[in-house]
C-alpha cells in the first residue's frame, strides 16, 4: 500500500458507507464515461468500474499510475498521469475513442485545488464549459461544501454560493468525519453533487454579472449599497433597489441569484441609458 503523501494533499477515503454514497449520488449508467480526478490506489475507482463503460483517472502521482493499471487490468480503465488543471483532456483522449467526452465527473479531489477545479469543470459566469458534464460528484472540505450549497441569508453564501448556483444546482449529498479517512484530514469533509445547467435567468451581461459580484462581495460586513455605490449614482441606487425588492440596507449575503441578475441587468441598462 503506497503511503499518502503530504504534497499531494493525499487522505485515503475507508469509510464504505461514504464510498457508496458516493457512487449512488452519480446515478451511474451502463454507456457513462466517468473522469475520476485523483483516483489515489483506486478505492473508489473499483466500484465506478463494473458499472460504467469507460473511467479515466488523471492521477499526478507516478507510483500511483504506474500501480493503477495493474490492480485494475481492464479494458475500461485508462490512467493519464498529470496535473488536471494543466491538462488539455480533449487532445489528451484523442487517441482512445472509447474513452472521449466523458459525461460525468466523480472523484475525491485534493482539497487544495478545489477552486480552480470547479472553474475547470463547470466554467465561471461569463464562459461555463460547454458542453456541460451531466452530473459531478464531488468529496470536498466541508467549509466548501456550505458555501456550494448555501442559501441566501446565511453565513455561508458568498461569490462561490452565486457563481456556482448560477450554472448548476447544488446539493449536499452527505457530511464525512475525519475518521474516514487514513491519514485524518483536519477538517470536516462532505460529499456535493453538482448539475450543470443553463442559468434559470440569464444575465444580459454575463461579464458585468461577475464583476458585480465580485465587487458586492468585497467586504460583506457593508451593506450592498455601500459596496457597489462606485457602479452607479449613489442618489440613483437605493430606488433602484427598492425597485427590485431588495433591502438597501442588506448585506451581500441575504440577496439570492435571481435578484443579482438582475440588479446587474438593471446596472447595464442604466449605463446604457435605457
Amino acid at each position: 500500500m503506497v503511503r499518502p503523501r503530504k504534497r499531494f494533499a493525499q487522505h485515503w477515503l475507508r469509510s464504505e458507507t461514504v464510498l457508496d454514497a458516493i457512487v449512488n449520488a452519480a446515478g451511474l449508467r451502463e454507456g457513462d464515461r466517468l473522469l475520476e480526478v485523483g483516483p489515489g490506489t483506486g478505492s473508489l475507482t473499483q466500484r465506478l468500474l463494473p458499472k460504467v463503460a469507460a473511467v479515466v483517472g488523471v492521477e499526478i502521482d507516478t507510483v500511483l499510475c504506474g500501480q493503477l493499471p495493474k490492480r485494475f487490468p481492464v479494458e475500461n480503465l485508462l490512467v493519464i498521469e498529470g496535473d488536471i488543471l494543466d491538462l488539455d483532456l480533449g487532445a489528451a483522449l484523442a487517441d482512445h475513442p472509447r474513452f472521449q467526452a466523458p459525461n460525468k465527473v466523480v472523484a475525491n479531489i485534493p482539497y487544495n485545488i478545489t477552486g480552480p477545479l470547479l472553474e475547470y469543470l463547470i466554467g465561471a459566469i461569463a464562459q461555463p464549459i460547454t458542453p456541460a458534464y451531466e452530473r459531478i460528484v464531488l468529496l470536498v472540505q466541508r467549509e466548501i461544501a456550505d458555501r456550494l450549497c448555501a442559501i441566501p441569508g446565511s453565513k455561508a453564501f458568498g461569490v462561490l454560493s452565486v457563481r456556482m448556483q448560477y450554472l448548476a444546482e447544488t446539493k449536499l449529498i452527505c457530511t464525512v468525519p475525519p475518521q474516514a479517512f487514513k491519514p485524518p484530514p483536519k477538517v470536516e469533509s462532505a460529499v456535493v453533487c453538482l448539475t450543470p445547467r443553463p442559468p434559470l435567468q440569464p444575465a444580459q451581461q454575463p461579464e458585468h454579472l461577475a464583476m458585480l459580484i465580485k465587487q458586492a462581495f468585497s467586504s460583506k460586513r457593508k451593506m450592498l449599497r455601500n459596496n457597489i455605490k462606485a457602479l452607479i449614482d449613489p442618489e440613483a441606487l437605493t430606488p433602484l433597489l427598492t425597485q427590485l425588492g431588495i433591502n438597501p440596507d442588506a448585506r451581500p449575503e441575504a440577496i439570492g441569484v435571481a435578484q443579482w441578475v438582475a440588479l446587474s441587468d438593471a446596472l447595464v441598462e442604466v449605463g446604457s441609458g435605457k
